[in-house]
This record gives C-alpha cells, structure tokens and sequence, in this order.
C-alpha cells in the first residue's frame, strides 16, 4: 500500500531572530500563502465551533477568490460544531489531513481518517466532532451550489483517497495522475476538488490558461509553479489561489511526489451579468 503524506499546519510564533522576508505573494491574478503564514495570530473562529480554530486560505472578494472560501480547520479534542454550515446553498468538501473526524451526515455516521474525503450537498443536515485524544485538521471548501433546471443535486457521499486509483494523463507514463472523487462527466456536480500528483521530474508542459479559478494546497514534496510572468517555488503546507485564465505550469522537483488539493469550478454557463452570478440559489 503506498504510504501518503499530509502536510497540516500547527501554528505558533516564529522566533524574534527569524527574517521577516518569506514567500508570500498577492497579486491580481494569483496568490501564494506559504506555510510560514500559518501562525496563531492569524487564526479565526467561527459561531457555533467548540474548541475550533481555522486558517482562512481564500474567501470571494474583489480581486481575490470569486466561487468558492476554503479554510483549514483545526478541531481539539471534544470539540467540533452541531450546526458548522450557516448558509444552506453552500455544497462542502471536507478533506481530512490529521487525526480523526466524527461526520455525521443525514443521520449516518462516519469516522473519517487522513485521506478522508466528503462531498455535501447543500440544505444538508450534518454535524462534525473530534472524538479522539489530539487534535483534527481539515480543509473545508465551500461554494454556493449553482442550480440547473432538469439536474438533480448530486447526493452526499464520504470516501478516502486510498481507495481511489489515480487516473494517469495521456502520454505521461504515469509521472501525472490525479485522483478524482466525482465522475467528471457527471454535470451535476459544479465543482471538483481532486488530488493531483506529480512524481519527481514531471511536469505541466505548457501554460495552461483557462476559465477555471483554482485553490491548490500542497499536502506533499515541492516543485517550481509558472504563475503568470513569475516562477515561484513552492513546498508542502503552501496554498496557492489562481485567477481565471492565469497561466499555470510546474516542474515537480523530488525527491519524492509532488501532490496537492485542487478545487475548480466546473459545468456551468459562464454568467453574462457578473453581479448575478450566485443570486438566487433556488430551482
């Protein structure tokens, strides 16, 4: 069975002595938050949370995130929430990095481990707990769920990565898989949140430009990112935000896999009046 790594933040403080320079960029059309950001300063706290913090990693605003938030939370021992979701149009991904999450979804219980992935639909009825000894960590991505006449809303289901068969490009020898959680021929569903591996010395072979924004957290190894004009260097626990149509491409440096979180949304007109674009999230 191939061993997985799943890098989680920890916060605390850097020391007086460190350099305040680091890797952070924010521009219009992407931004890097390295691992070194992930500080307890910059924590936040939700209503509703016991013994919860998170790390906000993107959220909708102008010139930032426009379809989706996405958030590491961090759950102590006995904590977690009985009402997590306050907006019932938002679909979740749940992806868990570190210890072990009590979901309980429609009722239906489950104990999801690193690796754990869970799709919920929205208007959903569900509860999230750490019944352990340390502390859970996981990412949550939330979007507002686009409607479509004559489309059911996909159902909820819970899964773990192990389980899954990565899907190898075409003509890449295997050196760029990704693991896919949803069929992508399935057009109920407008998002994908997959993994993506690269090993050592696999790359994106051209710039890709496309009208997906995307998240991309890394949970193992490091590689050189083409982002816009830029190359920038990135590492396990970074988080990397795409604008539409940003150029992208990557060079997977080893010694080991090269793997991340990637959120994209998918399967929907593009809207011809921006200011309407999640307005009115009903059938």
């Amino acid at each position: 069975m191939t061993t997985r790594s799943y890098y989680a933040p920890r916060g605390g403080l850097p020391p007086q002595t460190q350099m305040t320079a680091d890797r952070a960029v924010f521009t219009e059309a992407y931004a890097v938050i390295p691992k070194g950001v992930m500080r307890d300063i910059v924590t936040s706290f939700l209503p509703f949370w016991d013994k919860t913090r998170l790390w906000v990693l993107s959220r909708p605003m102008t010139g930032f995130s426009e379809t989706f938030s996405q958030y590491i939370m961090e759950v102590a021992p006995g904590g977690g929430s009985d009402r997590p979701e306050p907006d019932a149009g938002a679909e979740a991904v749940l992806f868990v990095v570190e210890g072990e999450l009590t979901l309980t979804l429609a009722g239906e219980k489950h104990i999801m481990h690193p690796g754990g992935y869970a799709f919920i639909p929205p208007a959903s009825q569900w509860q999230v707990r750490n019944d352990g000894d340390e502390a859970v960590r996981f990412h949550w991505i939330r979007k507002a769920y686009e409607y479509v006449e004559g489309l059911e809303t996909p159902e909820a289901f819970v899964t773990n990565e192990n389980d899954i068969a990565p899907t190898p490009m075409p003509d890449t020898d295997g050196v760029w898989a990704t693991t896919r959680f949803v069929d992508p021929q399935d057009l109920r569903h407008d998002m994908h949140v997959t993994i993506v591996t690269f090993q050592p010395g696999g790359v994106i072979p051209f710039d890709e430009t496309h009208v997906m924004e995307h998240g991309l957290y890394v949970l193992e190894g490091k590689a050189v990112y083409h982002l816009n004009q830029d190359w920038v260097e990135v590492e396990a626990g970074d988080y990397m935000w795409l604008r539409a149509f940003c150029p992208q491409a990557c060079y997977a440096g080893g010694p080991g896999p090269f793997r991340y979180l990637l959120y994209k949304d998918v399967n929907r007109h593009m809207k011809l009046n921006p200011s309407a674009a999640y307005r009115g999230n009903t059938r």
